[in-house]
């Protein structure tokens, strides 16, 4: 008998996705990123954070949800459920950069690096329940979640590349430009968390901890970093026309630029209607929007050429008259 084969390496063997598929497996993940970003914070929107009682049951006696916990108990019970979706959109990803041939080990690492975040992410959204939404539990939890979309979003920018080493396609200036909107942007998301733990919308009816200021306070604040985004995204799209950067970097700065014009009108229709629903839920899906287009630029700014397959040596036309 023959060495026993992994199930993944049994399928890799015996299948090869085209780099369209493989592109496809990679975007799917992407895509449910975003969905479980928007749904959970659905569930947040509606009170049903605490739909299901427990965790990783909805009741103590039930797998699934039942009757009795009404509307919320399946909000919160589908959201759950929608982590399987998840989690296989995770999977054809991973199966797919295995099966590619030849064997790409570093995107294969990074798919499988989205695997243990959703199984983390998971654990944490159980212990968030178990704490009655914690808003540092609920903001840990939502953070996540973005780095589940940040790896994401890198497999699929990797999918459609080569394994060379990468390199610049922009001067040193223009690449460190790029790092500070990385990081104000990620800084953005992250007091993002502070307005929404000290905000209105709990995520339950019940008497739930809030972060200890004023969520306007925290609002003010989380607006200054949206402003910095924009003047540090305008000035990369001005820096790259001067440069003569490529076309494809310069669309990415024009798509940065777009979905940051249309997230900080949301941002300030919702401050000044009182933080409806709608537009909050609207306000998630323009955060995860602008990060794929904040790591999507960061990203375009180098490459890495796929190799050219070698040419065979052509035999020596003397010998072959011989």
């Amino acid at each position: 008998m023959g060495p026993v084969q992994t199930p993944l390496a049994f399928i890799a063997q015996r299948w090869t996705p085209s780099p369209r598929i493989l592109r496809r497996a990679a975007l799917s993940a992407v895509v449910m990123s975003v969905l479980i970003i928007v749904t959970g914070g659905a569930v947040r929107l509606t009170g049903s954070g605490l739909g299901c009682d427990t965790w990783p049951k909805c009741t103590d006696d039930s797998l699934i949800v039942t009757a009795e916990q009404g509307f919320h108990g399946f909000v919160e019970f589908g959201n759950r459920m929608l982590t399987y979706v998840l989690s296989a959109a995770v999977g054809w990803a991973i199966i797919a950069a295995r099966s590619t041939k030849p064997l790409r080990r570093g995107l294969t690492r990074w798919a499988w690096v989205q695997f243990w975040i959703v199984m983390s992410n998971a654990v944490i959204g159980g212990i968030t329940v178990w704490m009655g939404l914690n808003p540092w539990t609920v903001a840990g939890h939502f953070l996540a979640a973005n780095a589940l979309l940040t790896v994401a979003v890198i497999t699929w920018h990797r999918a459609g590349e080569g394994d060379t080493a990468p390199r610049p396609r922009v001067p040193g200036p223009v690449r460190k430009l790029s790092w500070a909107i990385t990081i104000v942007s990620a800084l953005l998301i992250a007091l993002g968390t502070t307005v929404t733990g000290a905000g209105k919308h709990a995520g339950d009816s019940s008497d739930v901890p809030r972060m200890p200021w004023d969520w306007t306070n925290a609002a003010h604040v989380h607006a200054i970093a949206a402003w910095a985004v924009c003047a540090l995204a305008v000035a990369m799209w001005l820096v790259l026309r001067v440069v003569d950067a490529p076309n494809d970097i310069r669309a990415r700065a024009r798509e940065l630029l777009i979905v940051l014009l249309l997230q900080g009108g949301i941002g300030y229709v919702q401050y000044l209607t009182g933080v409806p629903e709608l537009l909050v839920a609207a306000h998630m899906l323009g955060s995860s929007l602008m990060w794929i287009a904040v790591v999507r630029l960061a990203l375009s700014l180098r490459e890495r050429p796929v190799a050219a397959p070698e040419i065979p040596a052509q035999a020596d036309p003397e010998l072959a008259k011989a």
